[in-house]
């Protein structure tokens, strides 16, 4: 879920331009700002002329501020309703240090105000701010329009996307993502390196998997931890012909791996799950999965923690929840069409028609009464967002490739949970992948934020990053 967030505001200015052009700045920003919901931390008008940055005594007093509300601020926006003061804007967001991403706006000038005491030159100094920030090596991200009005429709869109950027990157700098047992034997593919991630401020915490089998064993059906799960998933979901104690051993595991994930304050997880869970448990995690994803606590299975921090990162950017599925199918001859799925463990944001059901791919080798479990569900018609992040050891860095397409209402008879996909030059996409040693597994969400996952990915996190869009 999207929530306010604050920014920095540094408002430039410079003294040989009418002074007034500041001061009607702060109100057009109020008002932008209130529409976007955004809280704005920037200078008192007493403490500078107007509350504008100009002088290094303005950029001292600006940080001093931003400094203060470090723990607060996720972003900071410079505006400039006139040229403004270059090295003043640069200075304060040295003097800061906030490492945060930074947005930068100018006003446009109307052609019938370009006399002396009227004239903005903005669309000028934001050239020069820009050619500072990169000679101080702040990172920063630009407006659509060279020079856009802050009542316009281009800079509402510019904010809110900036507003989602500032969310991914605070949210990658400080993840916590918990890695449930041990990377099922034939899968090579969801294979990583977290002292890559590490260096990047992404946290691995283990737990071998017998540990939760152990404490969910442990549990009783007369628990009241239990008795509360049980009815929290029966709400969730119909049950479908899952028997009575296939539902308790499952709310059992749901309460472990709860323990597990408020015990190391964890945003995300990455679970073994087959064979070992069905073959000494009884049953399938992706019930619990689906409800942890659907809470904004994004769950993958397999033990792919890249691809639950691709979750968690589409997660921020849309505000809504993300799901681990395969790239799995062609669909009939559509080149640009294919089919995605996965055994059960997507968010019922995705499934209207959701099940609790059984896995039958497993079932095959391990008896289908031990998969209980597993979701069933079509995934309907809606906007797509795909992506993918992975570590690259032989490089040592993080790469990412993103795009959009669309969810279709395509006829598609088989089980589990799937969804068909239409993405514009699906093939060169599916070349990329197998050429940059890309996982099978990709992440889908609900939304068009293939420009935020690029910026955040490329510009502030420094990840090496393909948008297909």
């Amino acid at each position: 879920m999207k929530e306010n967030i604050s920014l920095g505001v540094i408002i430039g200015n410079r003294d040989f331009f009418p002074d007034k052009l500041v001061g009607e700045c702060r109100s057009d920003l109020m008002e932008a700002f209130k529409k976007a919901g955004v809280k704005p931390i920037m200078l008192e008008e007493n403490l500078t002329k107007l509350g504008g940055v100009e002088t290094f005594g303005d950029a001292q007093k600006c940080a001093e501020l931003f400094r203060r509300n470090a723990d607060k601020i996720m972003g900071v926006l410079v505006v400039l309703p006139n040229f403004g003061d270059e090295k003043g804007v640069a200075e304060t967001l040295k003097l800061a240090r906030l490492d945060v991403p930074v947005l930068v706006q100018a006003y446009p000038d109307d052609l019938n105000k370009m006399d002396v005491a009227r004239r903005r030159d903005a669309w000028c100094g934001k050239i020069s701010v820009c050619n500072n920030l990169y000679q101080y090596g702040i990172k920063y991200s630009i407006t659509t329009k060279h020079v856009v009005h802050p009542s316009d429709p281009s800079f509402a869109a510019d904010l809110a996307n900036f507003v989602a950027v500032c969310r991914v990157v605070k949210g990658l700098k400080n993840v916590r993502i918990g890695a449930v047992g041990a990377r099922p034997g034939a899968f090579n593919t969801v294979r990583y390196s977290e002292k890559i991630l590490q260096r990047h401020g992404i946290s691995v915490v283990t737990v071998d998997l017998s540990h939760i089998l152990g404490h969910a064993n442990r549990l009783t059906k007369e628990d009241g931890v239990v008795k509360e799960r049980l009815e929290k998933i029966k709400g969730y979901s119909p049950t479908g012909r899952t028997p009575d104690d296939k539902l308790i051993q499952i709310a059992k595991l749901d309460v472990a791996l709860t323990h597990f994930m408020d015990e190391h304050a964890l945003d995300a997880t990455a679970i073994q799950c087959w064979t070992s869970l069905q073959q000494n448990y009884g049953c399938n995690v992706c019930t619990s999965m689906s409800m942890m994803s659907e809470n904004m606590l994004p769950s993958a299975c397999e033990v792919d923690v890249t691809g639950t921090l691709s979750m968690y990162a589409m997660q921020l950017a849309s505000g809504s929840p993300s799901a681990l599925v395969d790239w799995n199918n062609n669909y009939a001859e559509d080149e640009n069409k294919c089919v995605l799925f996965h055994c059960g463990n997507w968010a019922k944001s995705f499934l209207p028609d959701i099940e609790i059901s059984t896995a039958p791919i497993l079932g095959t080798t391990i008896g289908e009464e031990n998969t209980y479990g597993a979701l069933a569900g079509r995934t309907p018609a809606m906007p797509l967002t795909y992506g993918r992040i992975s570590t690259d050891d032989p490089k040592g860095i993080i790469k990412a490739y993103v795009g959009e397409g669309m969810l279709t209402d395509d006829t598609l008879n088989t089980f589990g949970t799937r969804a068909v996909a239409a993405i514009p030059n699906l093939q060169n996409l599916m070349q990329f992948i197998c050429k940059n040693g890309f996982e099978h597994h990709v992440v889908m969400n609900a939304s068009k934020t293939a420009g935020i996952l690029q910026e955040a990915f490329g510009n502030y996190m420094g990840w090496e990053v393909q948008n297909f869009n």
